[in-house]
């Protein structure tokens, strides 16, 4: 089964339902998740590249990557600053990141700290900060603290999903039935 394409998601605002003790939880579920789903996967395909996309090493990578980018931009929404800082939009740092040449144990460890760093400081939060808003600059929609986070976990599965599309390959490329 396709996916869509990242860039071509739409997000809306979930409006001011405090759901933040739910998205926390599944934030903090996804390094879990993300070692589980590795464990089953065949390491020789770590580094496979389908159609000259991103290797589940390269996927992984992405993720810790991007972890600063988050902890940035929910310190731009408590600074009361307008508009959420820009990514990115190339990839570049993951392009450029060799993650293929990194132990899988490395791109975990890295991923599961810098998820704790974002976690912490969500739980640090209060009711109030939640609700506070800036413009997501590529989607130009307003953005609170619990739709920049249920983005980030949505982000989060959309790379577990590539994950499992890649395991389920077999070594000549074709999908297992």
């Amino acid at each position: 089964m396709g996916q869509v394409n990242w860039f071509d998601r739409k997000f809306e605002s979930i409006s001011r339902q405090n759901i933040m003790p739910s998205i926390i939880e599944r934030l903090d579920g996804t390094p879990l998740r993300l070692k589980h789903k590795l464990t089953k996967a065949d390491p020789t395909l770590y580094k496979i590249k389908p159609d000259g996309k991103w290797s589940i090493l390269e996927h992984v990578g992405h993720l810790s990557d991007l972890e600063p980018l988050w902890q940035g931009r929910l310190d731009d929404i408590l600074k009361g600053e307008q508009e959420l800082r820009p990514t990115d939009l190339a990839n570049t740092q993951t392009t450029e990141a060799n993650h293929n040449e990194k132990a899988i144990s490395e791109l975990l460890e890295t991923f599961y700290a810098l998820r704790m760093v974002t976690l912490a400081k969500l739980c640090a939060l209060k009711e109030e900060d939640i609700f506070r808003l800036a413009y997501h600059p590529r989607l130009k929609t307003p953005m609170n603290v619990i739709d920049l986070f249920t983005f980030v976990a949505e982000h989060d599965d959309h790379h577990l999903a590539k994950i499992t599309t890649i395991a389920e390959l077999r070594m000549d490329g074709t999908r297992e039935n």
